[in-house]
């Protein structure tokens, strides 16, 4: 079976249409969804200005990512089930929208680098803890994380109007119609 073919499968149990047709229920799971991103975009913006070397440079790195890095989590966890809900609410639109999978893939990419720098630089943290701006492979990881969220917010404020900007007509080349979903 395709993927295409699973979502058009998901997009007719009748859980999926209740969502995508709810009133209420699907606006409160994107509140969920946008909160929960917040509280988590926030929580790994501080971590990530502390890894930069930008602000609370008299904490200790291991506290600060030591005291947020639950919340983080706990708002990633929540982000990911609020939308895996949004996802199964309308899962062929998602699937044919080249914003959707862009941000999928930087989802994954901000997943990895997390866990390149936990089996990397942060296993070092002792060394470099009390230091106002850590090693340069700390600063790139949070570089990086704080672009690729960035990124990622804006892919998923574009996920909507992919219908404005491209069409599936005979103008679009063979690899556009594939990342778009035609």
């Amino acid at each position: 079976m395709s993927l295409l073919r699973f979502c058009e499968w998901l997009a007719a149990t009748p859980w999926s249409i209740s969502l995508h047709e709810s009133r209420y229920t699907y606006l409160g799971v994107l509140t969920v969804h946008v909160l929960t991103l917040c509280v988590l975009v926030g929580i790994t913006a501080m971590m990530d200005l502390r890894l930069l070397g930008l602000t609370l440079r008299d904490v200790p790195a291991a506290e600060v990512l030591t005291r947020l890095l639950p919340w983080a989590v706990a708002g990633f966890v929540l982000m990911i089930a609020s939308g895996a809900l949004l996802f199964f609410a309308d899962p062929v639109m998602k699937y044919r929208n080249i914003f959707f999978r862009l941000k999928m893939v930087t989802l994954m990419l901000a997943v990895l680098n997390a866990w390149v720098f936990h089996r990397g630089p942060y296993r070092d943290v002792a060394d470099w803890d009390l230091d106002p701006v850590p090693p340069s492979r700390a600063r790139m990881a949070a570089g990086v994380s704080v672009g690729l969220w960035a990124v990622m917010i804006t892919l998923g404020r574009l996920i909507p109007y992919q219908v404005y900007w491209f069409d599936c007509g005979p103008s679009h080349s063979a690899i556009v119609k594939l990342l778009i979903g035609c």
